[in-house]
């Protein structure tokens, strides 16, 4: 099965994200957001994300070029996915949301070097 649940750590935001394509392009990113959010990151395309449940409890976080949206639970403060400024056609998600993975099996992960763009 592709369609994997995801949620954040209070359960009040739900997400389905389609992994047809399976996990891929997983990194880390050195950005001045990313690099305090420590998160493991997965990519698919905006179509592949589907917020099913807690849309009202989701928060927006945008600077700089205003490109990338970061997502993040307004309750518990987990972020959950963003849309990605280096390919605005993508969310990245947050693997450590995913259920039943654990983010690092996919130890080691490269870093993008978002801090430079």
């Amino acid at each position: 099965m592709s369609i994997k649940k995801a949620s954040c750590h209070c359960r009040a935001v739900e997400l389905s994200i389609d992994l047809a394509g399976g996990f891929r392009d997983i990194r880390r990113c050195n950005c001045s957001l990313c690099k305090r959010k420590g998160a493991i990151m997965g990519s698919v395309p905006l179509s592949a994300v589907t917020v099913t449940r807690g849309e009202e409890n989701l928060g927006m976080y945008q600077w700089n070029t205003q490109v990338a949206k970061h997502y993040f639970c307004k309750i518990c403060g987990i972020y959950t996915h963003h849309q990605r400024r280096s390919n605005p056609d993508e969310y990245g998600f947050n693997l450590g949301c995913v259920e039943g993975v654990d983010p690092f099996d996919f130890e080691p992960v490269a870093v993008g070097d978002g801090a430079s763009r």
